[in-house]
């Protein structure tokens, strides 16, 4: 299957920089928090931009903060990330667009064959990132159409399992280091500066 023929959008969702990350108050200012998030959402970005099976990238956020003018954002009143994605949804069945792939902007190690392997594994179904503890999900592949509800946060793997299931759709379970590591805790801190040094220079 061609890149062109899997028309697949990226929907990067990113909260309001200043009230992102708050369980690493204790570990980094308010200041250094923003400046993770801000590296770690250009970093999704540019895997997604990069990926073969995407045709187009979408960030969807309360704010445009440091986001080039040239990254499309769709504003979101910052209810959530399975609101935000449900926003981006709507707009992009508006569009045409076939397929999409769910991004949380804090996946620091992703790469754009992570996103490709990912985008591929789905096929016309859905496919799933399950997080390194093996209960969160941190990417989710599906047809624009299907009516599945989005689960991200607690216990959001076998959620988003069972909704395919109730669909009639036997969703595909993707593990690869680049999408099994996402930064909600500060244990995940010590993790990220020993795999991959640090993304901002203020950590």
């Amino acid at each position: 299957m061609g890149a062109s023929s899997l028309n697949c959008a990226a929907i990067i969702a990113v909260k309001r920089r200043s009230r992102g990350k708050s369980h690493l108050a204790d570990c980094l200012s308010a200041e250094q928090r923003v400046e993770l998030i801000r590296a770690m959402l250009e970093r999704v970005i540019e895997a997604a931009q990069g990926a073969a099976t995407i045709n187009r990238t979408l960030v969807v956020s309360p704010e445009r903060d440091t986001l080039a003018a040239r990254i499309p954002l769709l504003i979101d009143g910052g209810e959530g990330l399975n609101q935000a994605f449900e926003l981006a949804r709507c707009a992009l069945r508006e569009r045409g667009v076939r397929r999409m792939l769910a991004l949380p902007a804090d996946l620091p190690g992703v790469r754009s064959a992570d996103l490709d392997a990912l985008v591929c594994a789905a096929g016309d179904g859905v496919a799933i990132a399950a997080d390194r503890r093996g209960s969160g999900t941190n990417a989710l592949v599906c047809p624009v159409h299907l009516p599945l509800t989005f689960h991200f946060g607690l216990d959001s793997r076998r959620l988003h399992v069972e909704e395919a299931r109730k669909l009639g759709i036997e969703p595909v379970i993707v593990s690869r280091p680049g999408l099994d590591f996402d930064v909600d805790l500060p244990a995940d801190l010590v993790r990220l500066r020993h795999l991959h040094g640090t993304l901002s220079p203020a950590i």
